[in-house]
């Protein structure tokens, strides 16, 4: 039987075990992370992720999907693979605690992003960029330079594996206003009460 998953294509027949199809190519998408800079001179942040075929079309997707609704000047893309993660915190443990010191690489150096999650159940936001030859190198480094309080968790990424936004492509972001009558508040619906909560007041006077 045919069906529009593919996972569900490649499943064996019935009475037949070992007759599992080979996955095709392009057959899942790999997933990417997002990150958007709101205004110019503010941190980037991490958006969120979605899933693509490749570095380029992520970058295409991250700008229709996440630049729709809110202003923002810049935004770049990384494979979800090439984010290294310090270790899980528990309840005030400070992530740079738990992240091993690292003696200095005889490799050659070369540029990571840092990105901290401050608070729980928000955004990983970027705070600097240090040289290293690994990720975790990188962390170590940002351990001694970075570390300026409580931080919960720790993202490493190698600035050769982030997919920037140019100078010359900022210019998209100037087709995108900020889009106001999508938000509640712009229709003004406190000052339409009253207003018809006066009218009916008098016209129960009349």
């Amino acid at each position: 039987m045919n069906s529009l998953d593919p996972r569900v294509n490649r499943l064996p027949e019935i009475g037949n075990p070992q007759n599992i199809q080979d996955k095709e190519q392009l057959d899942q998408f790999g997933t990417f992370e997002v990150f958007v800079q709101p205004k110019e001179g503010k941190p980037f942040q991490h958006e969120g992720a979605l899933h693509a075929p490749n570095l380029e079309m992520a970058y295409i997707l991250a700008k229709e999907t996440f630049t729709r609704r809110f202003t923002c000047t810049s935004l770049y893309v990384v494979d979800t693979r090439n984010v290294y993660v310090s270790p899980i915190t528990e309840r005030d443990q400070n992530a740079y605690d738990l992240v091993e010191n690292v003696s200095d690489q005889s490799k050659e150096k070369r540029s990571f992003e840092i990105y901290h999650l401050l608070k729980r159940g928000k955004q990983h936001v970027h705070v600097g960029s240090v040289k290293a030859s690994t990720p975790q190198e990188a962390m170590s480094v940002a351990k001694n330079q970075l570390n300026a309080g409580k931080v919960f968790n720790i993202w490493s990424v190698a600035s050769n594996d982030i997919r920037f936004t140019s100078d010359e492509e900022k210019e998209l972001w100037l087709t995108l206003p900020e889009k106001k009558f999508r938000d509640a508040a712009d229709y003004k619906g406190g000052e339409k009460l009253s207003s018809f909560l006066e009218r009916r007041i008098k016209e129960s006077n009349v």
